[in-house]
């Protein structure tokens, strides 16, 4: 006898993979996969029949993500080690793709860390580059890898989706009694910046390859540095990771012929 969660899942399972049919099989690749919104990334995608490969510096995490998964959605996940950071170890990553699975039909570019040391601080400068370093470069290598998978070995089809925030529509202003989060709006305004200029660009080369953001507002998971996690979960509402992975479903699940430009999803009730 089928349990009532077990029965559950199947029919969570069954709607997501009917819904995206056009995708099953197809190759989705996702940075910053081991914890937070790119692992309910990786177990969404893989759910839904796509093939994932889930990059990050802490690839036994994605091994574990995979271990949890029923069988026949673990066998879609591949755990990479992956510094985005790195322009060699992108590049290899995406080598690995095209070679072993294909090439690459979509991309999630979810990796992005945070630093509170003041802007106006001395002794910052190597909190400010690594955010940098991760939050646009990376996105960056990332995709400039798969929009040539995509246009090369894709017929010019595919679909990259930027996981952006709030911050990248209006600097937060969290009060003088939290830390302040440094370079990190900015970089998520440039990346809405990038956003436009990557639509502008796939459509100057004549592809179909489409590039969506998602602008969540303030998602449970360990980005938040424990000073300020500590206090948003007491006072304000919090949206779960796999909401956000929710709106990367629907973003994909899109006609082909829809160019969704960005998603902004807010918790009930947040303040910024």
């Amino acid at each position: 006898m089928v349990s009532l969660n077990s029965f559950l899942y199947i029919n969570e399972l069954f709607k997501t993979y009917f819904v995206m049919e056009r995708w099953c099989n197809k190759v989705a690749v996702v940075s910053g996969a081991s914890a937070g919104i790119g692992a309910a990334c990786c177990k969404a995608l893989a759910s839904a029949g796509m093939v994932v490969v889930g990059l990050a510096r802490r690839q036994e995490r994605i091994a574990r993500l995979r271990d949890e998964l029923p069988p026949e959605v673990g066998k879609n996940l591949h755990a990479i080690h992956c510094d985005i950071t790195q322009e060699e170890n992108v590049t290899k990553v995406f080598e690995w793709t095209q070679k072993e699975l294909g090439g690459c039909d979509v991309l999630i570019n979810n990796a992005g860390i945070i630093a509170t040391a003041l802007l106006s601080n001395r002794n910052n400068t190597k909190a400010i580059r690594e955010t940098i370093d991760t939050n646009l470069l990376g996105t960056v290598f990332c995709t400039r890898e798969a929009f040539h998978s995509m246009a090369t070995y894709k017929n010019g089809n595919g679909h990259i989706v930027i996981v952006n925030s709030v911050a990248g529509l209006q600097v937060p202003n969290l009060g003088p009694d939290l830390p302040s989060l440094n370079i990190y709006p900015a970089t998520k305004f440039a990346l809405r910046a990038m956003n436009e200029i990557y639509r502008q660009e796939f459509q100057r080369r004549k592809t179909q390859v489409r590039v969506t953001t998602i602008s969540p507002g303030v998602v449970n998971t360990d980005i938040l540095p424990n000073e300020i996690q500590t206090v948003v979960k007491q006072f304000m509402p919090m949206l779960k990771a796999g909401e956000v992975a929710d709106a990367v479903l629907w973003a994909l699940e899109t006609p082909p012929n829809v160019q969704v430009h960005n998603i902004t999803i807010k918790p009930m009730g947040e303040k910024f």
